[in-house]
């Protein structure tokens, strides 16, 4: 929404607005990107939040891992049983294809940038939303 508007901030009322949700969520979210160096902000009248790079210098995964912490696939945190079989292999097994699913994923989010984002957004706005 930020690469979209260009120059002029929002509040984060305005960007909850557009979410369906709430200023104090969309504000905590922010703070994790300001805290990144991606986005800035500026108080009082007319202020709001800003890129605080160019949308083709910031990719999905910058962002994601700016509000994100931990693994993205979720592990079980109770050891197996080490006398079944199954049970005693599959952590590792699992592990590794997580791993590789979690690669394939930074990998695709560090190929988009949010100057992709916003083009195709204002392409379906001609497009008339198809």
């Amino acid at each position: 929404m930020l690469a979209c508007w260009g120059d002029r901030s929002l509040t984060s009322g305005e960007i909850a607005n557009s979410l369906a949700s709430n200023a104090v969520l969309v504000r905590r979210i922010l703070g994790g990107l300001r805290a990144a160096g991606l986005v800035s902000s500026t108080e009082g009248r007319g202020g709001g939040w800003s890129l605080a790079r160019a949308p083709h210098e910031i990719t999905l995964y910058d962002a994601y891992t700016a509000v994100e912490e931990g693994p993205i696939l979720s592990r079980h945190l109770h050891p197996p049983n080490d006398e079944c079989e199954v049970g005693r292999h599959m952590r590792g097994l699992l592990e590794t294809e997580f791993c590789a699913a979690e690669q394939a994923l930074a990998d695709r989010l560090g190929r988009t940038c949010i100057a992709d984002l916003a083009g195709h957004v204002a392409g379906q706005s001609i497009d008339g939303g198809s």
